[in-house]
């Protein structure tokens, strides 16, 4: 990782067009952790998915997810077999209410294409489903289409993976971790997200590694 006087930080192995920004000032201190336990609701007859994310250390949920916005026809194809294909909006925000980071899909009935909205609600990236991948696939683009980096996972197990061109690992996605109380892993889908401390603190890069753990759900799990 380098950086200059005037505020902007390179990842290595992260495209140019990307890594050279100027750092935002207003992103929320709770996306500088770098590690999060994701744990899904569980409820019989639910439409809308609903997560909470905990700081694994301190035990105490530090982000909800919500999906609150749910149309009527949405919810009734939610309990079909065209679940996978509905749209979805899912905003992740700190338990006082500040919005951190949007989620959204529209219609998709072969390969997805999920935007990522910032605090303010402007596209700072994408994912961009990959066709006939082995354990699932995403491009990841920046806000024009220009691609950044993959995720990737494997089709032995629930793992992802954030990769530069060179291989190298900005994040990880995973239902294993032996740091967390067994009452929460159920039967429900529940996710440990690691960052790699080379992801600059205040980058752009964390809000879309934190949004792929709901792509991931909703796109592929769904």
């Amino acid at each position: 990782m380098a950086g200059s006087g005037s505020g902007v930080f390179r990842i290595p192995g992260l495209r140019l067009n990307y890594f050279l920004l100027e750092l935002p000032t207003t992103m929320n201190s709770v996306l500088n952790k770098n590690l999060f336990f994701v744990k899904e609701h569980v409820g019989m007859f639910k439409a809308a998915n609903n997560f909470d994310i905990y700081d694994p250390e301190t035990q105490q949920v530090i982000m909800h997810c919500r999906e609150d916005n749910l149309g009527f026809f949405t919810k009734l194809f939610r309990f079909t077999d065209y679940k996978r294909a509905t749209p979805f909006e899912i905003e992740i925000k700190t338990p006082a209410g500040e919005r951190l980071v949007t989620v959204r899909r529209g219609v998709s009935f072969f390969l997805s294409t999920v935007e990522v909205l910032d605090e303010n609600n402007v596209v700072i990236g994408k994912f961009k489903q990959k066709l006939f991948s082995i354990g699932g696939r995403f491009q990841v683009l920046d806000a024009n289409d220009q691609p950044l980096c993959m995720l990737k996972g494997k089709w032995t197990s629930w793992d992802f993976k954030f990769m530069s061109a060179d291989n190298k690992e900005f994040a990880t996605v995973t239902k294993k971790w032996a740091g967390f109380g067994r009452e929460f892993f159920t039967s429900a889908d529940n996710y440990v997200l690691q960052i790699s401390a080379e992801v600059p603190e205040n980058h752009p890069l964390r809000q879309l590694i934190l949004a792929a753990v709901m792509c991931i759900d909703f796109v592929l799990k769904e």
